[in-house]
């Protein structure tokens, strides 16, 4: 069996975070980049919890050690993604990122069509990662940390779908993420977090960059190979740009067209190509 699922849980995943970040760039300048994942996280727990519904858990301390490892991750993710797009393209942020998953793809695959797709989508991220813009070495540093917090994502996220069943242990890791965010929204937003405009608009980036799309992800990451799943990523610039485009009127240069069609051909073939998942990865 193909796992056409779990990929279109991980390609609807990619759209929703891609929407998802060009509306939270309207946020920035009212909550700031801190303020606005600190929102965004929360709100997302807060959702998750209310659909996941979880008893007062009776975890171990095994897997309690692994939701709290989750949320740090991915609160650490967030905040550095955040704080690059502050400072640097969202489509130079997003390829940057991008080599996270990639690489995960690349260490864990031994075939060599594998690394021949993984080799076409970094061809098309480092065409993309030059197509100009102003790009600081502060921006390009926090989009190195996200590109960590998403690889390591990748790998504990599968470990907590494991140790922990259904929804229960996405909600808790939101949870212990948004807690973590806490002195961080604070002292980058202060009272503007009291604000129902700026709540209004954090909730509909919650559900379109938290809610949504880590469901999907966990979902996908069940039914996936890791590697599959990282080559799936790049779609993610392409995604970008075709919101940026459609949503903030970035315009593509023939290069970005260029780089777009790469990591396309990439994971399709990658998609095509699959190996189907291990048992152990379906629910």
């Amino acid at each position: 069996m193909r796992p056409s699922r779990g990929i279109a849980y991980a390609l609807g995943a990619i759209a929703s975070v891609q929407v998802g970040a060009t509306v939270a760039r309207h946020l920035f300048a009212f909550l700031g980049p801190a303020g606005t994942v600190f929102v965004r996280v929360a709100f997302g727990a807060g959702i998750l919890l209310a659909i996941a519904r979880p008893r007062w858990p009776r975890f171990d301390a095994r897997q309690w050690r692994a939701i709290v490892l989750f949320g740090l991750i991915v609160a650490g993710m967030n905040l550095c993604f955040y704080e690059a797009i502050a400072r640097i393209p969202l489509g130079v942020a997003v390829t940057v990122e991008f080599v996270g998953p990639l690489g995960v793809a690349i260490a864990g695959s031994r075939r060599p069509l594998d690394l021949a797709w993984a080799a076409m989508a970094a061809a098309g991220v480092a065409l993309l990662s030059f197509s100009g813009g102003a790009v600081t070495t502060l921006g390009l540093l926090f989009a190195l940390g996200a590109a960590a917090g998403w690889a390591s994502y990748i790998v504990i996220s599968q470990r907590v779908g494991r140790l922990v069943p259904g929804g229960d242990g996405l909600a808790f890791a939101l949870a212990v993420g948004a807690l973590a965010l806490v002195p961080f929204g604070i002292a980058g937003a202060g009272g503007a977090l009291l604000n129902v405009r700026n709540l209004g608009i954090g909730l509909v980036v919650a559900i379109l960059s938290s809610a949504i799309p880590f469901s999907l992800e966990f979902a996908a990451l069940r039914r996936l190979s890791r590697q599959l799943f990282g080559i799936l990523m790049s779609l993610e610039p392409a995604v970008g740009a075709a919101a940026g485009f459609l949503f903030l009127g970035q315009q593509l240069s023939l290069r970005d067209v260029v780089a777009i069609g790469l990591v396309i051909v990439a994971s399709a073939g990658a998609t095509r190509t699959a190996a189907p998942p291990a048992a152990t990865d379906v629910p």
